[in-house]
């Protein structure tokens, strides 16, 4: 992945959105929504993923909605986007040894090895907290 989708955009703004609420606010869909200019049912469908892996909590019900499953600042770029748009891979030989036949001999897989590396550390390295932080 090395352009994001408008899944992984969506993602971001509405995780960003709930991280700068007060702790132990639930927030309707609806309200994200609408705060994040993102259609409800696309919103809805990437905080139910995410509610399945723990970064956000999901209640039904009256008073229903979502909230940060866990401290913005343990949440990171990197885990955020990875959950919509899977590893980060600049390229499809580095899914796994034997993939590309020639992994081995070529010149330009250790590069494209640095380039994952480091767009993971720089991802690891900003936490849904600072991105809210930037945002007010």
């Amino acid at each position: 992945m090395m352009e994001l989708t408008r899944k992984g955009e969506y993602a971001i703004r509405g995780i960003v959105y709930l991280a700068q609420l007060p702790p132990g606010k639930v927030a309707l869909i609806s309200e994200i929504a609408e705060a994040v200019e993102v259609p409800q049912t696309f919103l809805a469908k990437i905080l139910q993923s995410f509610a399945k892996i723990g970064i956000v909590n999901s209640f039904r019900g009256a008073g229903g909605g979502f909230m940060l499953g866990r401290p913005a600042s343990r949440i990171t770029l990197r885990e955020v986007v990875e959950a919509v748009e899977g590893p980060i891979m600049p390229n499809r030989c580095l899914i796994g040894s034997g993939t590309c036949e020639r992994d081995s001999t070529c010149g330009v897989h250790p590069v494209w090895r640095e380039v994952q590396q480091r767009v993971v550390e720089v991802l690891d390295g900003v936490t849904i907290e600072e991105l809210a932080a930037r945002q007010k």
